[in-house]
């Protein structure tokens, strides 16, 4: 038999209820992300440094809130951009606290070696939009004052970001859900149970890639669905859809899929709105690149195997009056990379760092979309949903050599799949709408949801630590950390 999604006859009261439980939840997760930015620190030597401070140590500081080399390597260069004026991170790096391992080498226009952020500059470029002003208007800097300047970018970047993902989140749940229970089901799961809300606490591509992506869906569902030809949809559309793929490369499918979709129903439209919007990302993506680096290819695709001119991973330097090699000679524990696709796939899937032991409401979404698929009105956004996580997962199994095939390094969850989350959570409706007349079905979808916010709450201080699964598997002798 077909299933059918086509809601119940609504109310405003039914409405208005939902609205404020989804706002409940909210509140929640936007309290419970900034009491931990408030308390963000990358170790708990507190001690120690008021100890050595009392003793007049010149090098007493020995606390930060930058929480690992990956997000170090962005705030170095925002800070470089405002105070040295130049993308790279020479001068900041040799700081004490501000040591990274994810930086570059090459030679700039003048023809003389500097390090680099090997991320992507163009979030760090905005970053520095903001810290200027900061600095600017007090005279503080990164290196004086981490703590509050670090504290309140956070505040100002990552927890607007989310609540804008939560809210287009709430709004794509009203119009594919067709119960309470179920709606209200998902917006828990998208307010305390993905590690989205765990990396509030660090500057990371993830979060804005997963909040983009859901400002790009929300409009196209209205141009696909309603007949929606407001030039400002594609434009609106196409910017977020680019922005994605700023923030996560393998989103260059999502970014074309849903361009051709657009095409196919609105050409003209997309043509005038969702190119445009999207070029622009584009531009400034690939423009800030070209500045930073004097090369249109991102630092990534500069790890030539037989072109030491063209590796910029290989490459030695200078601290502290020690010359040292760059830790990508010779990487440590899961960034040695898995040889094995069957390995990391078992891993990536129900392992240590998978997909649906660490998140087992994915489940649902597993089952949701398959139940989206059988009804025609949505199953152009279930073939979109299934073809984007199959071929982007892998990408990440058979397409990057073994040295990729690390999880993402030490983290607490397979990042690199962090920005599929608003897809999922809207795969997962239809699943949590037909649990809603079953007792043990929601007892089941409750004890998904607990495990995957119980995953998703575990790394309290630090999300760049291992996760908890694979703690575990260590302490039973199972597997090596």
């Amino acid at each position: 038999m077909q299933a059918s999604f086509a809601p119940p006859v609504e109310t405003q009261a039914g409405h208005s209820l939902r609205w404020g439980i989804y706002w409940i939840l909210i509140a929640l997760a936007v309290g419970n992300m900034t009491g931990r930015i408030l308390a963000v620190n990358s170790v708990d030597q507190n001690a120690l440094e008021k100890y050595l401070k009392e003793k007049e140590n010149p090098n007493w500081k020995k606390t930060r809130p930058f929480l690992s080399a990956n997000d170090r390597s962005r705030w170095a260069t925002v800070r470089s951009l405002v105070e040295h004026g130049t993308y790279s991170i020479d001068d900041v790096v040799s700081q004490p606290g501000w040591d990274t391992i994810d930086m570059v080498k090459h030679k700039d226009r003048d023809g003389v070696e500097h390090l680099y952020s090997s991320k992507p500059p163009l979030l760090a470029t905005l970053m520095a939009a903001e810290y200027w002003v900061i600095h600017k208007l007090t005279g503080a800097t990164l290196g004086t004052h981490p703590y509050e300047i670090g504290r309140l970018m956070l505040l100002t970047i990552n927890v607007p970001a989310m609540i804008a993902l939560f809210v287009l989140l709430g709004r794509a749940g009203e119009r594919i859900g067709t119960t309470d229970w179920g709606r209200v089901y998902m917006m828990a799961g998208a307010t305390l149970g993905t590690f989205l809300t765990t990396f509030a606490v660090t500057i990371n591509n993830h979060l804005i890639a997963a909040a983009c992506l859901a400002a790009a869906i929300v409009p196209a569902m209205r141009i696909w669905y309603d007949g929606d030809r407001r030039l400002r949809s594609f434009v609106a559309a196409g910017f977020f859809a680019a922005f994605t793929v700023a923030g996560e490369l393998p989103a260059l499918s999502f970014c074309v899929l849903l361009g051709l979709g657009l095409a196919w129903k609105a050409p003209r439209e997309t043509l005038l709105g969702y190119v445009p919007g999207a070029l622009v990302v584009a531009a400034a993506a690939v423009g800030t690149n070209y500045v930073a680096h004097n090369s249109l290819r991102p630092p990534y695709a500069h790890r030539s195997a037989t072109n030491l001119d063209d590796n910029w991973y290989d490459y030695s330097f200078e601290r502290d009056g020690k010359v040292r090699d760059s830790y990508w000679r010779d990487p440590k524990g899961v960034d040695k990379g898995e040889p094995s696709p069957a390995v990391y796939a078992l891993h990536t899937l129900v392992g240590h760092h998978g997909i649906f032991s660490l998140t087992p409401m994915w489940l649902l979404s597993v089952a949701g979309v398959v139940m989206l698929a059988r009804d025609p009105r949505w199953r152009p956004l279930a073939a979109m949903i299934m073809v984007l996580s199959l071929v982007c997962y892998l990408f990440y199994l058979f397409g990057v050599p073994p040295r990729d095939r690390n999880y993402g390094g030490t983290t607490s969850g397979l990042r690199w799949m962090f920005w599929f989350a608003p897809l999922w959570l809207i795969a997962l409706l239809p699943a949590a709408d037909r649990l809603t007349c079953c007792r043990k079905g929601q007892a089941l979808a409750m004890m998904l949801l607990a495990l995957s916010v119980m995953s998703a709450s575990n790394p309290t201080w630090n999300p760049w630590t291992h996760p908890w699964l694979m703690n575990f598997m260590a302490y039973m002798g199972w597997i090596s950390v």
